[in-house]
């Protein structure tokens, strides 16, 4: 079981909290073993195969990580992640995973009870975060031992489980479940309040009655502006003092508010929430969706079948692969439109091994193979390479261009447009606008993020916020742990909970 409201510890207490984690996806559930007073070491007798980092660390041994200088352990290392912190975290724990090896984690954790910092995880469903959403059968891009969190390896777990990965990769289902397990196993319950929805986080300052009120943001230069408190050693003087409002769901459908206070917040909700639009005319038509989940129910329904028109999946991501498999294995019939060449790099399935993932390879020999202006060998498939939506009609045509102008009109039973996803930041001021890289943007976690320092993920334009995984543009389980760990140790420094 996990916190109701009446746990929450609400605004008119004394204290603010130290920590509050909005997200309990995989982020939020390593932060929360980080500050729970899980510290990692470097395992006695082992050796890194990277012999620069080796040397690092034979250095200080009985230094635990998250107390070192995590720019200098980090410094040269080389990945398939931008983040120093990110590559440090992950070769520590996978030494060889890149290259193909099974080398066991070079850390050992100890259980610091003392070093623990009060922190609040909040999240609109189970231990898990978006991992609840998607379909369970649905199977992992990334190999189920990335999929694992510190000191519980996912492959031990599924063996216990007697379960099995198909090439090397498990399924949606297998690791929603891992996840609450994780939180259960290391007893993290007491830390995570589910289904509750944050709906502000704003700075406050504390009146002359020492209650906490909201600035207005409209006589501020800045909505995150706070003034200095003129008191000395008044716990809000620094001014990192964030109100925290939502509400949890009830199980009888109801809801209950809830306002909270904290030193420091994370921001770790992932990218799931709302998917990307096309902005073209008809896009709110019933016909058309922007979630894999309405393709499943549109067929356990039996709305759509190998009779029906064909239905227009829009997209060249692995979302819009997953749907033309599944399309492709109930004999529906599919046109495939999106904007790029078949060839082009930036494609994903360009930059997907085969051997690895031959069902991506399948899309996109289709893709290649299949297109409207060459017919080839696959039924129920049409491919409309570097074609864009114009509109979609009442009478269900869409409307197409091509490179050279041209416009194509098809019948189409359901549209699907499966072109990403972007984060529901309305619960900050601006929608988060102003602490993206790019301030004139929308945060987005590919194109976009939050502009964080990279050694402790702390927001450039506001201390005391700090944001984890692909907000920060950390986009695959095995690198957001790097922003936990950057995270843990910058607030650890904070309250004072690094030995001497």
């Amino acid at each position: 079981m996990y916190p109701v409201l009446n746990e929450l510890p609400n605004k008119s207490d004394s204290k603010p909290l130290p920590i509050v984690v909005i997200g309990n996806g995989p982020s939020g559930i390593c932060l929360s073993y980080l500050l729970s007073g899980y510290v990692p070491y470097i395992k006695r007798g082992s050796v890194h195969p990277h012999p620069i980092l080796q040397g690092k660390l034979e250095e200080t041994p009985e230094v635990s990580i998250v107390d070192q200088d995590l720019e200098y352990l980090s410094e040269g290392l080389e990945g398939r992640s931008q983040s120093p912190v990110a590559l440090l975290f992950d070769t520590l724990l996978r030494p060889d995973t890149d290259f193909g090896g099974t080398a066991e984690s070079v850390l050992t954790w100890g259980h610091e009870t003392n070093r623990a910092i009060p922190h609040l995880v909040l999240g609109r469903n189970p231990p898990g975060g978006a991992w609840h959403f998607i379909e369970g059968s649905m199977i992992t891009l990334s190999q189920g031992e990335w999929m694992g969190l510190p000191d519980l390896q996912f492959i031990d777990w599924m063996r216990k489980r007697r379960r099995s990965l198909r090439n090397n990769r498990a399924t949606a289902e297998d690791i929603a479940q891992y996840y609450q397990h994780y939180v259960a196993k290391k007893g993290l319950q007491k830390n995570f309040s589910c289904g509750t929805v944050v709906t502000s986080v704003r700075k406050v300052s504390p009146d002359a009655n020492s209650s906490y009120a909201l600035q207005d943001p409209k006589i501020r230069d800045s909505v995150w502006d706070f003034p200095k408190k003129e008191k000395e050693g008044d716990q809000t003087a620094s001014g990192n003092l964030f109100q925290v409002d939502g509400f949890i769901k009830n199980i009888d459908g109801g809801q209950k508010p809830f306002s909270i206070y904290a030193k420091n917040v994370v921001l770790a909700t992932g990218t799931y929430d709302s998917p990307t639009k096309l902005g073209v005319n008809g896009e709110d038509l019933p016909f058309v969706h922007h979630k894999l989940s309405a393709l499943e129910e549109a067929v356990r329904n039996k709305r759509i079948g190998m009779t029906s028109d064909p239905i227009l999946i829009v997209g060249a991501g692995l979302t819009a692969a997953d749907a033309i498999l599944f399309a492709h294995h109930c004999n529906i019939p599919v046109i495939h439109a999106f904007r790029r060449r078949v060839d082009d790099p930036g494609l994903i399935f360009n930059q997907l091994p085969k051997m690895m993932y031959p069902e991506y390879h399948k899309v996109h020999q289709m893709m290649k193979e299949q297109s409207v202006a060459c017919p080839g060998p696959y039924e129920y498939y049409i491919s409309l390479p570097e074609h864009h939506v114009l509109s979609f009609r009442k009478n269900k045509k869409c409307v197409f261009q091509d490179k050279s102008g041209h416009k194509k009109v098809f019948n189409i039973s359901m549209a699907f447009v499966l072109i990403g996803s972007n984060p529901n930041l309305s619960f900050l001021p601006n929608n988060g606008i102003d602490l993206a890289i790019d301030i004139e943007q929308p945060v987005n976690s590919k194109r976009n993020p939050i502009n964080v320092d990279p050694f402790t993920y702390e927001c450039v334009q506001e201390k005391g916020l700090y944001a984890v995984g692909p907000l920060a543009g950390d986009n695959f389980v095995r690198f957001v742990q790097g922003g936990a760990l950057a995270v843990a140790s910058s607030l650890l420094k904070k309250a004072n909970k690094n030995p001497p």
